[in-house]
C-alpha cells in the first residue's frame, strides 16, 4: 500500500519544483489604501463638504448682506471724497480709512475699511455707503483680499482650521497629504487589476449585474479611476494651504523667485514708484503725507491716474500711503482672471 505522503514527494533524482515568490507591492498598496483612507476618509470629508460650502458661500453671501451690498439711490455717483466724508463722519473719532473699493457696477455700494485694535490679521471694519446719496447702508467685518464678510470667513476659517486654529490646520495637511497617497495607491491597485481580470471594462464603468462584494469593488475602482485627476490636484493645490506643507512650499517660491510681482511703494525722489507686472505705471515724485492725513479728495485724483495706467476692471482697491515717503497704491481684486490683477503705485505729491 502506497502511502500519501511518499507520493508527494519528488520522485528520485528529480529536482523540486521552485517556490513561487510571493507578490508583495499589491498587498502593501491594498493594505496602504484601506488604512490611509480609513484613518483620513474623515478629514477628507469634512474639507469637502466645507470647501463646497465655501464655493457657494459668495452668492449666498450677497443674498444675506443684500441691504449692505446693492444701493437704494439710483442716480449719478458722487464723488469719492464726499462718499468718504459721510464714511468718516459715520465712524468719528478722527480715523482715516486704510482702503477703499469704489462701487464696481451701477446698483453696488461703495466700500469704505477701517482698520482698529478689535480686528484680527487681514481683517477691517467696512463701512457701506450708497453713491448716489452718500447715505450709510451699514457696516461688516472684511477679511482679506477677497473681502469676505462674515458669512463667507466663518466658513473659510472652518475649512481651513475648524476654528480651532493653527492646531486645527494639522487636520488639513493630514487630508491634503494622504489624499495624493490614497489616490496613486489605489491607481496601482487598479492597474494591477487591470492587468489580471478578463473583465476589463468593469473597472471603467461599474458592473451592473454584479453582486455584492464585487458590484462594490466594480464601482469604488470605476469611481476612482474618474476622480483621480481631480483627487490628485486638489491635494497638490491643498497643501498649499496647510500648516506646515505651506511653509515650505512658500520658501520654495521663494527661493526660486516665484512669488507674486508687487509693486514697489517707496519714494525716493527720482526713481519710479512702481515696478511690477509688465504694463505697470508708476509715478515718482516727493514725500507722501501718513494715511492719516490722506485727503478723501485726494482718491478721485489717484483713481484717474490709475485708470490710465492699466487698472481699467470696475473692482478694485485704493490705499491711501502707510506712511511717510509711501506710495498710494490702486490694486485691481477681481481675482477670478490672472489678466486683471494689475496694480500701480502712485506719488500722491
Amino acid at each position: 500500500m502506497t502511502n500519501t505522503l511518499d507520493q508527494a514527494r519528488p520522485a528520485a533524482g528529480k529536482p523540486a519544483d521552485p517556490p513561487v515568490p510571493r507578490k508583495w507591492f499589491p498587498p502593501l498598496l491594498r493594505r496602504l489604501h484601506f488604512y490611509a483612507g480609513l484613518f483620513v476618509g474623515p478629514f477628507i470629508f469634512v474639507v469637502a463638504v466645507t470647501g463646497a460650502l465655501y464655493a457657494l458661500a459668495s452668492p449666498v453671501e450677497n443674498l444675506v448682506y443684500h441691504d449692505e451690498l446693492t444701493a437704494r439711490t439710483q442716480g449719478d455717483p458722487m464723488t469719492l471724497a464726499r462718499q468718504i466724508e459721510a464714511a468718516n463722519a459715520y465712524v468719528g473719532g478722527g480715523q482715516a480709512p486704510v482702503a477703499v473699493r469704489p462701487a464696481p457696477e451701477p446698483g453696488d455700494t461703495t466700500r469704505v475699511m477701517y482698520s482698529g485694535p478689535d480686528f484680527g490679521p487681514s481683517e477691517s471694519r467696512a463701512v457701506f455707503i450708497d453713491p448716489a446719496s452718500a447715505a450709510i447702508q451699514g457696516e461688516l467685518t472684511s477679511y482679506g483680499t477677497s473681502g469676505a464678510l462674515p458669512l463667507r470667513t466663518w466658513i473659510d476659517q472652518f475649512h481651513r482650521s475648524l476654528h480651532l486654529g493653527d492646531p486645527g490646520r494639522l487636520y488639513s495637511e493630514l487630508a491634503a497629504s494622504w489624499l495624493g497617497i490614497i489616490a496613486l495607491a489605489g491607481l496601482g491597485l487598479w492597474i494591477t487589476r487591470l492587468r489580471q481580470t478578463r473583465k476589463k471594462k468593469d473597472l471603467i464603468r461599474p458592473a451592473t449585474k454584479a453582486k455584492g462584494y464585487r458590484r462594490l469593488a466594480s464601482w469604488h475602482a470605476s469611481a476612482g479611476i474618474w476622480v483621480l485627476a481631480g483627487a490628485l490636484f486638489l491635494s497638490a493645490t491643498g497643501i498649499t494651504w496647510s500648516q506646515l506643507g505651506g511653509d515650505n512650499v512658500s520658501a520654495l517660491r521663494s527661493a526660486l523667485n516665484w512669488t507674486t510681482p508687487v509693486v514697489e511703494t517707496s519714494l525716493n525722489g527720482d526713481a519710479p514708484a512702481a515696478t511690477g507686472h509688465e504694463g505697470h505705471a508708476g509715478h515718482g515724485g516727493g514725500a507722501s503725507s501718513e494715511s492719516g492725513s490722506a485727503n478723501p479728495a485726494t482718491f478721485d485724483g489717484v483713481l484717474s491716474i490709475a485708470q490710465g495706467a492699466n487698472v481699467n476692471t470696475g473692482q478694485v482697491e485704493i490705499k491711501p500711503p502707510s506712511g511717510r515717503g509711501q506710495a498710494w497704491v490702486v490694486q485691481e481684486i477681481h481675482r477670478s482672471y490672472p489678466t486683471e490683477v494689475d496694480s500701480v503705485a502712485i506719488d500722491g505729491q
